[in-house]
């Protein structure tokens, strides 16, 4: 596997952001990876998923959204995060014009690039995959944010913890089944973070992601 650092330029205004570029040998597609509203790129999880993902086949392009990049708190605007999702999709086709491209994110990022794809529907990825997303506030249960994926023209893949305090089950369950294109898979017991006891959540979520993206690039050819 090859493994490298990389920065992507967003635009004049905002800058560039730095990315870690990972692609395993005989790689069957790529993904653009983008973290939460917690964390940068460099979070545990972010890196050990990027990993596990490169054991399957699955290269990644990780990235860090501005705010995380200049080390703020408060996570960027959804415009500022949409532009730096379509950098990063962008350099991901220019790194690896032939492969299968797909977006995916860990709850704030899979959430912006989601709304992103609801407004660019030619933006060419065969997928969307969601590691936890991010419903509705902690002890706030409701669906409004899902109203845009209802513009989202590629297949969906949810990942979700059942005791994910920021995607009350039910209602997860009720937003998917009203999507044509999307696939939830419930983690029992996970919490948002994928924690759930002793539990290993990451293999779980690394062989439900292969067969997924499987099935959509078999459906491609």
């Amino acid at each position: 596997m090859s493994s490298k650092r990389i920065s992507i330029p967003v635009s004049s205004t905002i800058g560039k952001v730095s990315a870690e570029y990972n692609l395993p040998t005989n790689a069957t597609c790529l993904f653009t990876l983008a973290h939460g509203a917690g964390a940068g790129m460099d979070h545990s999880f972010m890196v050990n998923l990027s990993a596990s993902l490169a054991a399957i086949g699955i290269g990644t392009l990780r990235f860090n959204f501005p705010f995380a990049e200049n080390k703020k708190g408060r996570p960027d605007t959804p415009a500022v995060a949409h532009q730096t999702i379509e950098a990063a999709i962008k350099k991901a086709q220019e790194l690896q014009p032939e492969l299968p491209l797909f977006a995916s994110g860990k709850s704030f990022g899979g959430r912006m690039s989601s709304q992103y794809l609801s407004d660019h529907p030619e933006a060419p990825v065969n997928g969307i995959v969601f590691y936890g997303f991010p419903l509705h506030a902690a002890g706030k249960p409701s669906i409004e944010r899902a109203e845009h994926l209802k513009a989202v023209k590629v297949p969906m893949l949810f990942l979700q913890g059942t005791k994910d305090t920021l995607a009350q089950w039910d209602l997860i369950e009720e937003v998917c089944g009203g999507l044509k294109k999307a696939k939830l898979v419930k983690l029992e017991g996970a919490d948002h973070s994928f924690k759930a006891g002793k539990q290993d959540t990451m293999s779980l979520l690394v062989k439900a992601t292969g067969e997924w993206v499987e099935k959509i690039n078999k459906k491609a050819k």
